[in-house]
């Protein structure tokens, strides 16, 4: 069972599906997404994209959507776009054993941190990409109690993203295989590209004809692959459900937590107040004019 100094990182894995930037369409962890089935489809070994994917993820946990692409446009020589990307993963990976850091930022084929364009840019993903970033998540949902909505929602596509990357974080302590959890995760909701989301409240109402609604859903989904891949996908999906295999455990592992920490993030922000992120967040930070700024918010009434 994962250690609880996971916590951390995993709310900020999190919060790519907060993160956007003018330039792009959708969140970090939408994009993500995508690219993950845009290399899978293009027939990338599942191993490679998991690694490069998370590596990614961890990069813009310190530095949101400051990519290669952009920093190289600022002008930035090749050398210090790397220098940057590079400390951005060292930043985000400290709580990462030697093994995982060096499997991630290395071998072969490299990681591609640095990369104006990503393999496979040029291979169109499957619909279902598309439809399960357009597919809100339910919120939280019991039978005989009023949904409880807190917006904006996540998407399919983001959850999906983040299960995949965690459970590629995790798969370490229960010996899981690193492959088949970041496919399992990446596909436990195929179904969502055709059915919307109702939640175990709606669920629990479809009774004995739930499972064959998501199996039929699944399958539509999984014809938009190859074969080759389709069969893949569908053999990393035989952990999903139960606890019994090691990568069972990573993936359910995963899987809560993010649900958890989806709703804990909501939380979190409603309950944050002005002294922390004055004093603990350094809202009004370090430098020439700071001491303008804390006269200006005495002055106001502003200062925590």
């Amino acid at each position: 069972m994962p250690s609880p100094h996971w916590l951390p990182l995993l709310r900020e894995i999190g919060n790519l599906k907060r993160v956007r930037s003018a330039n792009q369409t959708g969140s970090v962890a939408e994009r993500l997404f995508a690219l993950a089935w845009r290399r899978l489809v293009a027939g990338e070994e599942t191993n490679s994209v998991a690694r490069d994917v998370t590596a990614r993820a961890l990069v813009a946990t310190r530095l949101g959507d400051l990519d290669a692409a952009s920093l190289h446009a600022a002008g930035l020589p090749g050398e210090a776009v790397r220098e940057i990307l590079g400390n951005g993963f060292d930043a985000a990976a400290v709580l990462l054993d030697a093994p995982a850091r060096r499997w991630l930022r290395g071998g072969s084929p490299q990681v591609h941190l640095d990369d104006d364009a990503d393999p496979g840019v040029s291979m169109a993903v499957p619909a279902f990409v598309e439809r399960l970033a357009r597919q809100p998540r339910a919120g939280a949902t019991t039978p005989g109690r009023s949904r409880l909505m807190l917006e904006p929602p996540e998407n399919h596509a983001e959850h999906c993203l983040c299960v995949a990357v965690a459970a590629v974080l995790l798969a370490p302590e229960t010996g899981a295989d690193t492959g088949c959890v970041f496919l399992a995760s990446l596909a436990h909701h195929l179904h969502n590209a055709l059915l919307a989301d109702a939640g175990f409240a709606g669920e629990t109402l479809l009774g004995e004809w739930l499972a064959p609604a998501i199996s039929g859903a699944t399958e539509l989904a999984l014809g938009e692959l190859t074969p080759a891949l389709g069969s893949r996908v569908a053999e990393a999906c035989r952990i999903l459900p139960d606890v019994e295999t090691a990568e069972g455990q990573a993936f359910h592992a995963a899987d809560t937590l993010d649900r958890v920490l989806q709703m804990e993030h909501h939380l979190r922000a409603a309950s944050t107040t002005m002294a922390y992120l004055q004093n603990e967040m350094a809202l009004v930070h370090a430098g020439p004019i700071k001491p303008f700024q804390d006269a200006l918010l005495d002055r106001m009434g502003l200062a925590a």
